[in-house]
């Protein structure tokens, strides 16, 4: 395809809605509704979504030199390599054995330029994908669909949710087979709760990318990895960590990043995350190859640091790839609330103030 055949970025393609302002503001205090709570449960914070960490990685994304012009833009405008550090999660803050979505929060160190945010004055850019092309449709059928059955579920035991998912896995196989559509909290409470290393992972909404608009993924290069698709990963409290672990200490992996373009917004929309964008619309086009050597993917101090100091936002970004659509407008106040509630409660935990890695080795060993 031709850059004349993708939509050029211009401010009209983000429609708020009348009542978008309402429901941020309801899912706002809900968080802090539900920080309150697992504070007073177990005397620490969590993070809102994908509390669980589940590896945490040094790496460096290599963007690559041969790129056409319409993909030359924003951090992707010239070719070169930057230092990474990878946080790997699950959303639910259970026991493994409950399958949940898994996450891929990429922070990119080093990245110059005017930010999305006046008030963000880091040099970093971070990319958050999780393996489910899909998401809630906008703000409203977030809050309707996902936040008040998180709160309402903060009480509710393990096996509940075990029993859940089971039925939820086969209201996705019948949907998948049928056309059927179902809730998107159907599909994420059936998660087939695979290997996290194989997974295909993508950023659950659309943004700015430089003179288009673009959603993004990271798709399993090394044979390693893909051999790991579709594997099940499920059977034991912690074995998504263990596994991470285990990999890690033996092999190094290789993914790369790719983006679809934005056609039009009936076909490939911006305020509707619910919709995916069609491959044969928009095929995905590589960008740059994320590489991770060989290490040990976890340790008491590597796990602290990135479960208390870092932070990972959408909108922590250049202004060549800012957030758009309702469920990344939503994002910029939830993050924000949820990052000031769990790093004022946790800062005696982390032992250091919570704040922006200068350089890789701020990760430690």
């Amino acid at each position: 395809m031709s850059a004349a055949q993708y939509l050029r970025y211009d401010p009209s393609v983000e429609q708020v809605r009348p009542d978008e302002a309402e429901a941020v503001a309801a899912i706002v205090a809900s968080i802090k509704r539900t920080s309150d709570f697992t504070s007073s449960k177990d005397g620490h914070r969590t993070r809102q979504q994908h509390a669980k960490g589940v590896g945490f990685l040094r790496g460096e994304l290599i963007v690559y030199d041969d790129l056409p012009d319409h993909l030359r833009q924003g951090l992707f405008e010239k070719a070169g390599t930057y230092p990474i550090i990878v946080r790997l999660s699950t959303a639910f803050n259970k026991s493994d054995r409950v399958r949940s979505p898994r996450g891929f929060a990429i922070k990119v160190l080093g990245v110059s330029g005017p930010r999305a945010l006046d008030d963000d004055h880091s040099t970093n850019q971070d990319i958050l994908l999780v393996n489910h092309a899909s998401y809630f449709a906008d703000t409203k059928a977030y809050l309707d669909g996902a936040q008040r059955n998180f709160e309402r579920s903060l009480i509710l035991p393990d096996f509940l949710f075990r029993a859940g998912g089971f039925f939820s896995r086969i209201a996705v196989a019948l949907a998948d087979k049928t056309g059927i559509h179902i809730p998107m909290l159907l599909r994420a409470l059936g998660d087939p709760g695979n290997n996290i290393l194989g997974e295909t992972f993508h950023t659950e909404g659309a943004l700015r990318f430089g003179d288009h608009v673009a959603r993004l993924r990271v798709v399993p290069m090394s044979e390693s990895l893909r051999k790991l698709t579709g594997q099940p990963c499920h059977d034991g409290d912690d074995v998504v960590l263990k596994s991470v672990v285990s990999f890690f200490s033996d092999n190094s992996a290789e993914y790369e990043l790719r983006a679809q373009l934005c056609t039009d917004l009936k076909r490939t929309p911006i305020e509707d995350a619910s919709i995916d964008w069609p491959e044969d619309v928009s095929p995905p086009q590589a960008l740059g190859k994320i590489a991770l050597p060989r290490q040990a993917a976890d340790s008491p101090a590597r796990r602290l640091y990135a479960n208390e100091v870092l932070s990972f936002d959408p909108w922590r970004c250049l202004a060549a790839h800012r957030p758009l659509g309702s469920i990344m407008r939503l994002r910029r106040d939830a993050y924000r609330m949820s990052r000031a509630l769990r790093q004022q409660h946790n800062q005696g935990i982390a032992k250091q103030p919570p704040g922006e890695p200068q350089q890789i080795a701020d990760l430690p060993d």
